[in-house]
């Protein structure tokens, strides 16, 4: 019987910040690291959670670094799985937010790239990981409940897309 390795992913956090009339979110466009594995395209915001917090202060915080605005209201849209995802094949594990309400002004780019108010309509068109492509709709319905994926990764490609919803 093969021994199974306990799944112990990075843990992050991922937040789409709504523009006031529900009609654009606000995503970086990461142009900045020649490095970044993220080069070109462009993405929500958010990062690994520290040890030392849960993952509404971790979203806060990440949307306080990278854009610079206070999140007054969230909501959990969903939770994802992405073995293999990092750059040496790291699993991820993320929990996806949808920012309602904010306060501030939010930066115009940061060490990692630009900021920008995108409209959702143009979202299909945009440079992004083609799995996000599957989600993202689950985090913009007017779906209430959570949704629950796994997305498995390889060679920066998305090989399935399964989710439940609760």
């Amino acid at each position: 019987m093969k021994r199974r390795m306990p799944y112990s992913p990075i843990i992050g956090t991922l937040g789409y910040v709504m523009s006031e009339d529900r009609q654009r979110v606000l995503l970086i466009h990461r142009v900045a690291r020649p490095d970044d594995a993220h080069l070109g395209k462009y993405n929500g915001l958010g990062g690994k959670m520290e040890r030392d917090e849960d993952v509404a202060a971790c979203m806060r915080r990440e949307i306080r670094e990278e854009a610079g605005i206070e999140c007054t209201r969230m909501v959990l849209r969903g939770t994802l799985s992405w073995p293999g995802f990092g750059k040496q094949g790291e699993d991820w594990l993320g929990f996806v937010f949808r920012i309602d309400a904010f306060e501030g002004t939010p930066f115009e780019r940061n060490p990692e790239g630009t900021l920008s108010w995108v409209p959702l309509t143009e979202l299909p068109r945009l440079p992004m990981w083609d799995g996000d492509r599957h989600f993202l709709p689950l985090v913009f319905d007017e779906d209430p409940r959570v949704f629950h994926g796994v997305m498995p990764y390889s060679g920066g490609r998305a090989l399935s897309w399964n989710y439940t919803r609760l």
